[in-house]
């Protein structure tokens, strides 16, 4: 069984930064692209941004490319989301995922492919 646990979501300013880490544990964190998704009140999921197995490719979200950056360490099985120029959009829970049946390449955009999820961690930037 697969668990994931995210943490690190708080309370910033517009124009701030913060660092999302997802832990894995159950199976070998390698063998899995991950991905990061958020939801805001009212809204469905929304993808984020994506990373391969080893963590040599990654894709992003319009929304967030150039701001954020979705990184892994597969020795401490942590996938992390470093997250700058904040802004009030960006406010939502995010959830880290890990999507179990991808055999190559980042991890899928639609969150129906996902296998695995975490409970999410709230992320508030005030304007």
């Amino acid at each position: 069984q697969v668990q994931l646990a995210e943490s690190g979501g708080q309370l910033v300013q517009a124009g701030g930064s913060l660092r999302l880490s997802c832990g894995l544990s159950g199976r070998t964190f390698s063998s899995y692209p991950m991905g990061w998704f958020r939801q805001a009140p009212g809204k469905e999921r929304a993808f984020v941004a994506a990373v391969s197995r080893s963590g040599g490719s990654t894709y992003y979200a319009d929304s967030v490319k150039g701001r954020f950056t979705i990184s892994r360490d597969n020795a401490n099985n942590t996938v992390y989301l470093q997250m700058n120029s904040l802004k009030p959009e960006d406010t939502a829970v995010y959830y880290c995922a890990a999507d179990v049946a991808r055999l190559g390449g980042v991890g899928r955009t639609n969150p129906s492919s996902y296998d695995y999820w975490g409970q999410g961690t709230q992320v508030t930037v005030s304007s």
